[in-house]
This record gives structure tokens, sequence and C-alpha cells, in this order.
């Protein structure tokens, strides 16, 4: 099968060995099965697949168990025996343990080279999802970013967006005739949901250095692909955050990569683990957009494989689109669960010498339901599979070692420090204080202000007198909205253009 991967056989009397072809890769893919029946394992053979062959992969680390790809396998290792009977069993006669190039991430910067993007980059319509906003809520943050949009003002961190909402509050009456109503109430109720994130620590994801997508793509000099690996374990005490940050990533991906229609291999292939965190909850809108995604993003060269409890977890539109499937055991203690069996079944071309959905509960831990897409991309008959042994440490390494690996690391100190550069906070506050100089001058007029308000110029006081001269506070409102106005009118050339995501293209 040449440089196709591997995935397991049947032995001598169960079925042909199944191969995951990288000409097809980009087909997406499901690892599906019950806690505990092998995806991890599962996970980890096909990420070291895709490596040796020169495909970069990104992957989620949901339980710390996936560090060990970063080191070699052992032979004083308790399941070695089995391994190697697995191994003889399908005849897998090159089996040897290997180490695989694993740059370590985490989105907090603890157990791995920190993951920042910008408000601007996550755009609208996932930041409330993040935030979980309401449909008039999302109303004003959409205006807040067409306004920095427009005003060409970066929305970096937290504090950008924070500073905008207010501006965007205190401006409102001279915003609705443009915009529509942008309610002090909303205004108020997102302030708020931002100060829950940034108390749990979710505001050091936003700001920069964001990360560069090249860094993502990468080989090693020996050609192997390297293994991105996300520490999730944290992240999945705040799973709206973990499924918005990589339903962002692979937006980011979708708009960022060129066209590069069918090739004999990815350019990357994206695991995404806990998938039905994705779903769950989410909108219509934003459930469209990711089955849009899915569907276009393979001309980019990007594989997309989901790996989740059951296939129903999957929308029918999105898991149609998964042409390569590893199906580990399903439960079906309930009538519900039976109907879900059912489905899956359903999903597979038959293989006349047993059936699917008997299969499908009767495999066991390291063993699975496979099809594979073959030539011209017609589906493989269902296999019942015993899946190869990795040849990665089976389990995480130690702390040392993963700090090994950090420092060296291709991207050891790019991301670290962090930046803070000028954005709308510095620029709405150095447009409050030009308004407050204003407004100042107005209360307190330089000499030849005053000669004009007595009349001395032309021979008669101004009647009204102090009576007339707006307060400072006054001044500073007027000096904003009249700037507003005037702004507003000559910016419609200057919007940008936000992608199927919401966030920017990278061509602004």
């Amino acid at each position: 099968m040449g440089d196709d991967i591997f995935v397991g056989g049947g032995g001598p009397d169960r079925g042909t060995p199944q191969y995951l072809r990288l000409d097809y890769a980009n087909r997406h893919g499901l690892v599906a099965g019950a806690t505990g029946t092998g995806k991890t394992v599962t996970l980890q053979i096909l990420a070291e697949g895709f490596s040796t062959r020169g495909v970069p992969v990104f992957l989620a680390d949901v339980k710390g168990d996936l560090s060990g790809l970063a080191r070699p396998g052992r032979a004083d290792f308790k399941l070695h025996d089995a391994f190697a009977a697995r191994a003889a069993t399908i005849g897998l006669n090159d089996y040897a343990y290997s180490a695989f190039p694993v740059t370590f991430w985490d989105l907090f910067g603890r157990n791995g080279h920190p993951v920042r993007t910008t408000v601007a980059e996550m755009g609208p319509l996932l930041l409330s999802r993040l935030l979980d906003l309401s449909e008039s809520q999302e109303g004003v943050l959409n205006v807040a970013f067409r306004i920095a949009d427009e005003q060409g003002m970066p929305l970096l961190d937290l504090k950008d967006l924070q500073a905008l909402l207010v501006w965007t509050g205190e401006n409102r009456d001279a915003l609705q005739l443009r915009y529509g109503n942008v309610a002090a109430s909303s205004v108020g109720a997102i302030q708020r949901r931002l100060l829950v994130i940034e108390n749990e620590g979710m505001a050091e994801i936003f700001g920069e250095p964001a990360l560069e997508l090249s860094d993502l793509i990468r080989t090693d000099p020996d050609g192997r692909g390297r293994i991105n690996v996300l520490d999730a374990a944290s992240l999945m005490t705040s799973p709206r955050l973990y499924a918005t940050f990589l339903l962002w990533l692979l937006s980011e991906l979708f708009e960022t990569l060129p066209e590069i229609g069918d090739t004999d291999r990815p350019r990357l292939v994206f695991f995404f683990d806990e998938a039905h965190l994705l779903f769950d909850d989410a909108p219509k809108a934003l459930v469209d957009k990711v089955e849009q995604v899915a569907r276009l993003i393979r001309s980019k060269g990007v594989g997309v494989y989901f790996v989740t409890q059951n296939p129903d977890d999957l929308p029918e539109d999105v898991l149609g689109q998964l042409g390569n499937r590893v199906q580990h055991a399903l439960r079906a203690f309930t009538a519900r669960d039976r109907k879900a069996l059912m489905r899956a079944a359903e999903t597979y071309r038959d293989n006349p010498r047993f059936a699917t959905d008997e299969a499908i509960l009767e495999v066991g831990v390291g063993e699975a339901v496979t099809s594979f897409l073959g030539e011209k991309g017609v589906p493989g008959m269902v296999e019942r599979t015993l899946i190869r042994p990795p040849s990665s440490q089976l389990g995480p390494i130690t702390e040392a070692e993963r700090r090994a690996a950090i420092a060296t690391s291709p991207v050891a100190g790019k991301y670290e420090a962090l930046h803070d550069r000028e954005s709308a906070f510095e620029m709405l506050r150095a447009r409050t204080e030009d308004a407050a100089r204003a407004a100042a001058a107005v209360e307190n007029p330089a000499p030849e202000d005053r000669a004009y308000r007595a009349g001395r110029r032309y021979g008669g006081p101004i009647t009204g007198g102090d009576q007339a001269r707006p307060s400072v506070a006054g001044g500073i409102g007027a000096a904003m909205t009249k700037a507003l106005i005037s702004e507003l009118q000559g910016t419609t050339g200057r919007r940008l253009v936000r992608g199927v995501l919401g966030s920017l293209f990278k061509g602004r």
C-alpha cells in the first residue's frame, strides 16, 4: 500500500488489512466509541502514521495521555508482550518503538507554548458563543466590532473590547441612527460576561503575539510532520472555551490557507476530540457554519477527524462528510442506545460475513469496526479490525520530559512574552483626553477668545455671558459626539471583510 497508513488487520481468518489512503485523508474521518474502548490509542497510531509520512498533525490532549507521542515505547512496559503479539497477529512485521516530533501548546502557557488570538480574529460570532450571549446582546457586540473596523481601532485583548463597549454605551444616542438601538442593559450584560471570563483566567488567551498558523504546519529536517499537542486537561473544565477555541482555529485554517485541491497527502490533519462539545446547545447559525467549513476545508488540504463517543453526537450533514471511519464498541443498554447503534451501523457498507450492528456491540478493547475510502473515493466494505499497537509511549511523559521538549521546540521563546501595542484601549483613551482638553478650552477660553466674547472686536458684548458656557462634562460629550458623527460619515469605504466564522481575512 505504499505510503498509506496501516491501521490494523484481522489476522489470517478475519478479513483484509485496513489502510487509510493518504490521497483520501483530506476527506475527513470519524473515531467513535464508548469510554474505555480504545479511541485514544487509535488517535495516537493515526497521528504516528501521518507524522511518519510527512503530514503535520494538530490534536487536543484531553486526558494527558497523548504526550507519550514524544517518547518511544519501552520493552519493559507491562503491555510489551501484548503489543508484540498483536503486531504478529496482524502481520506488522516491522513493528518497532519510536518517538515522534511533538510541539506542546497550552492556552494558559503552563504545559506548553502559549496560544493566543486577538479579539478581532475570534470575531463576534464565536465570541458570542464563548460568552453565551442572547440574540440582542450579540447584536450589540456586532455593532461594537463594526465600529472598531470602520474606525481602524485594533481589538487585541479584553481591555480593548471593554473600553470600546464603554464608549459605545456612552455614545449610543449618536450610534442608533446608523446601527439601530444599542441598549445600555445589553452593554452591561456583555461587560459582566467579560468580567466572568477574566476572573476565570481566560483573558490571557487574547493578545499578541497571536498564533501563526505556519507554526502548526511544520516538518522536521528528517521529513516527519510535527505533531502539535494542545494540553486540554484544564480546558475541559470550561467546555465552551475548548469548543470555541478549536472552532476558531479550524476557521482560521479555512480562511487563511490557499486552495490546493486534491493532492497525494494532506497539508495538515486536525483531530477534534470530544467533538460533541462543539454542537451542544450551539445555535443553528453556528452549526450551519461548521458544516460549511467541514465541506469546503478539504480543498485547502486539511483533513478533519472528529473523535466522540457516539456518531449521533454529530449533525447528520457533518457525519455524511466523514469518509474514513473507525468505530469502537458502543453500548446498547436502553432503547435510545439501540436506535443509535442501528443508525451507526446503517452508515457502513455491508459485509456479508457479519452483521455490522452486532460487530459494533461485540468488538473488544483495541478492536474496531472500520471503513476507509478506496479507489476513486468509494467507501470500503466494513471490517472487524484489530488496531495496531502504538510505537510511541502509551501514557503521559514526565514533567521534566515535557519541559525539555518545550525548551528545544522550534518555536521556543516566540510566544512566551506578551506584547501590548497601541490598540482600541489606548486610542479611545487618547480621544477622551483630547475631548477633555477641548471642553476645558471652552470653559476657560484664551485671552483673545474672552476679548471676542466681550465684543471688543465688533463693538459689543455677547449676550448671555457665562450662562451660555457649557460645562466641562457637557463639552466632552459634545466633542465626542461631534467627532463620532464626522468620523462615521467618512468610513464606509474602510470597512474590513469578515470571514465565514467571524474572524478577519488575513489580507487586511
